[in-house]
């Protein structure tokens, strides 16, 4: 499944993990998870086989990846963020909508 570096931040907002937390979970290193989400809305890149790795680590937390209309991500029913979170868990939401990207106008 193809997932966007936006996608990959507002999972890891939804779990409340720092890029470091991620990429210990995941087992790759923390300039991995920061050059996917520069990806922004653009589809992550890189090897395969690393972007099933981090896919599978989140799904495995509880992340759904929606990918219709309005690509997103939500934290599935019955999960909670990751224990050691920043935030209290009732401050989390539950569901992000992935914004549009931007662009920029150009100068004549």
């Amino acid at each position: 499944m193809i997932f966007s570096g936006n996608q990959l931040r507002a999972a890891r907002a939804l779990l409340g993990l720092d890029q470091e937390a991620l990429a210990e979970k995941v087992g790759v290193s923390d300039n991995t998870i920061r050059n996917m989400e520069a990806c922004g809305a653009e589809p992550v890149g890189g090897f395969a086989s690393t972007r099933d790795k981090v896919r599978q680590a989140l799904e495995g937390l509880g992340i759904e990846f929606l990918n219709g209309g309005e690509p997103g991500v939500r934290l599935r029913k019955g999960h909670r963020p990751v224990p050691a979170s920043a935030e209290p868990a009732s401050v989390v939401p539950t569901t992000m909508k992935v914004p549009p990207k931007k662009t920029r106008q150009r100068r004549s």
